[in-house]
Formats: structure tokens, sequence, C-alpha cells
């Protein structure tokens, strides 16, 4: 086993948030299952990660409940692990680097929510910390960004009338031009997918 799916903030806090209604891809359990289920054949290892912010009294406060997978993920199976992290990237407070060393892991595939944010993070740090980063662009999600002078209590439907907004597409394909041939090869799960019919 040399390479491990990493599945990274794929949970109910962000359908909890009012920003949900502008996620770029609300059926992003879909593919996020089609990679695990890619893993799994190929018997690799599956991580799933979970953001929570203890006491923040927000979506991502474990006391409020919605710090669990989205309910239509198939996952996780006996023996793969759960690491729960309070920081951007999957690594810093976790053990993930352990784990990952412990099975002899050297080559990474990321996807999650949000793309530029925890999952490109995580696929930054990967990099450095010596693995190869497969980024699965396609599973993975993210909302339109504010403008860093705009207010931050507005609604989902003034940031989205603010000219000044960053539209998610834009958002991922920054963050496509950001990691490729520098952090990660970007893929997308149908290439992944004939790449292992290919091989099968």
């Amino acid at each position: 086993m040399t390479r491990a799916l990493i599945v990274i903030d794929v949970q109910e806090s962000f359908r909890a948030s009012p920003l949900w209604e502008a996620i770029s891809d609300p059926k992003i359990a879909d593919k996020v299952n089609r990679l695990v289920r890619l893993a799994r054949r190929a018997g690799d290892l599956v991580v799933w990660v979970l953001h929570s912010e203890p006491g923040s009294g927000g979506a991502f406060d474990p006391a409020l409940g919605h710090v669990r997978l989205l309910a239509e993920l198939e996952g996780p199976e006996a023996g793969e692990p759960v690491v729960h992290k309070t920081s951007h990237n999957a690594f810093t407070t976790t053990n993930l680097q352990q784990l990952l060393t412990e099975r002899g892991v050297r080559d990474l595939t990321v996807c999650g929510i949000r793309t530029e944010q925890c999952v490109e993070t995580t696929a930054r740090v990967g990099s450095d910390l010596g693995y190869q980063v497969t980024f699965v662009v396609d599973a993975t999600a993210t909302n339109p960004i504010a403008h860093r002078d705009a207010p931050a209590d507005r609604s989902v439907a003034e940031l989205l009338a603010d000219p000044r907004t960053l539209p998610a597409d834009e958002v991922i394909r920054r963050t496509e031009y950001a990691l490729a041939g520098r952090f990660a090869t970007i893929a997308t799960v149908a290439g992944l997918e004939a790449a292992a019919e290919d091989l099968a």
C-alpha cells in the first residue's frame, strides 16, 4: 500500500451554513464516492478528515452535531482512519503523517471542501513533506469568495450581487494554475477511472 486517498472536510458543517446554496457542486459526495470505490478496489488507504472548531459556536463546533461526514458518503469502512483537524491543512494538528508513514504511503490523492482552502493547503503541505500529490479538481467544491473589503455579515444574495466577489469557478481555476507543476498533478475523476481501467 503506497497510495492513499485523503477525503477532506466533506462534512455536514458546510451544508449547515447558508453559503451551501452557493456551493460549486452540491453533489460532491457522488464524485468522492467514485474515488473511494477506486481506492478500495486498488487496495489503497482511504483517510477521512473532518474539520472542527471547538467552542466556536458555529457549524464547525462539534457540540452542534454537524462535524460528521455528509450522509451520502460511502464510508468509512473498517480500518479506514478518521482524523479530526483544527488547522486548514490535514497534517499540522493531526497524526496523518504518522498514519501514512506507518503504512508506507508515498502518493496522495486529495479531494474535498473547500478547493482553495483546506484541500489546496493539504496538497501544498503534502508536497513539501515529499509526497507525490494528485489533486482531483472536480471532486472538490468551494463557494464564491467575498472581496477583502466587503462587510463580513452579508447575506448570500448580497455576496453574489457584489461585482467584486470572486466566483467559485474562478477560485477553482486559480487553484489549478497555482498547484499544477508545482505542488500537485491535476486530475479528474473520469480520468482516474479511465487510468484504472487501462491497468485492469
